[in-house]
């Protein structure tokens, strides 16, 4: 048997250990090449399995909307057949609606007119409202002036014999029978015919006064030889005003306008003696000429 030399041995020793490490070294290659391939081999069939789970979604999405275009395509095909049935119908209920609407826009013009003529006549009345309050306002001013004038010329005078006031636009003096007449006569006193005057000379000085004198009397009876009851009392006292206002006033006579309203105006009771006193007067009414005021109410009517 040969030995050999512990130096072969060694070297013999050597290239066995050199050759195990190189084999090490591919076995853990290769393990770890097959664990990345093991790795990759997963994500893919992951992968797969999701690819096929939205496959698998997509096709029924797609079936879903193919149900629904057939749906869709039956209703349309449902419509067009209808439609021509329909056609006629609603061409009808159309004409119908039009005939309606045209006619209620005639109504509508005729309206429209209607109330631009109802404009333009308000706008005309309106015109004469305001020019009929301005000649009210201008008769009133000089009603208020005239009432001061009249006072102020029989301020020499008592109220239980005279009054002056205004009423509805017009100046009233109301003259008692004790300062015109003697009871039961119709000749006026002197003092009677001094007030005349004094209110003949403001009246003269306002020409476009209208000139009212009423004779009034109380509810007791009377007949004599002159007077054959309370209405010629009341209305010779009346004209015996007025011959002094002419003749002794100088006052126009187209102004003086007398008349008697006998018992049947009085302004108290005629239940006392005093009350028959109040009753027993000559009112004398001063009113602006209305001629200008009436001419344009007959203006506005004759319209």
């Amino acid at each position: 048997m040969k030995f050999t030399s512990p130096a072969f041995l060694i070297s013999l020793l050597c290239l066995l250990s050199a050759t195990a490490c190189v084999s090490t070294k591919k076995y853990r290659l290769a393990l770890g090449e097959a664990s990345v391939q093991d790795s990759l081999r997963q994500a893919r069939e992951r992968e797969i399995g999701k690819l096929t789970q939205q496959v698998a979604g997509l096709a029924a999405d797609t079936s879903g909307q193919g149900r629904q275009l057939r749906d869709w395509q039956d209703k349309y095909q449902k419509l067009s057949m209808a439609s021509s049935a329909e056609k006629g119908q609603l061409s009808q209920a159309l004409d119908t609606r039009t005939a309606e609407l045209n006619q209620k826009n005639k109504e509508l013009e005729n309206k429209q007119k209607a109330i631009e003529i109802y404009a333009r006549e308000l706008e005309s009345r309106e015109a004469k409202v305001n020019e009929l309050s301005a000649i009210i306002r201008r008769q009133d001013s000089l009603s208020q002036a005239l009432l001061g004038k009249v006072k102020n010329a029989l301020v020499g005078f008592g109220q239980d014999e005279l009054t002056v006031s205004m009423k509805e636009g017009k100046v009233y003096v109301s003259l008692s029978e004790q300062l015109l007449f003697q009871s039961g006569s119709a000749d006026v006193n002197q003092k009677g015919r001094d007030a005349l005057l004094k209110l003949a000379e403001v009246l003269n000085k306002n020409p476009d006064i209208q000139v009212f004198i009423e004779g009034h009397t109380d509810n007791v009876p009377i007949k004599t030889a002159v007077f054959k009851d309370n209405w010629d009392l009341s209305v010779l006292r009346a004209t015996s005003v007025v011959r002094i206002l002419l003749w002794g006033g100088k006052m126009d006579p187209k102004r003086l306008i007398p008349s008697g309203r006998s018992e049947y105006f009085p302004v108290a009771s005629n239940e006392d003696k005093e009350s028959r006193k109040l009753n027993r007067r000559t009112e004398i009414i001063l009113s602006p000429k209305l001629d200008e005021l009436m001419s344009l109410l007959e203006s506005s009517g004759n319209k």
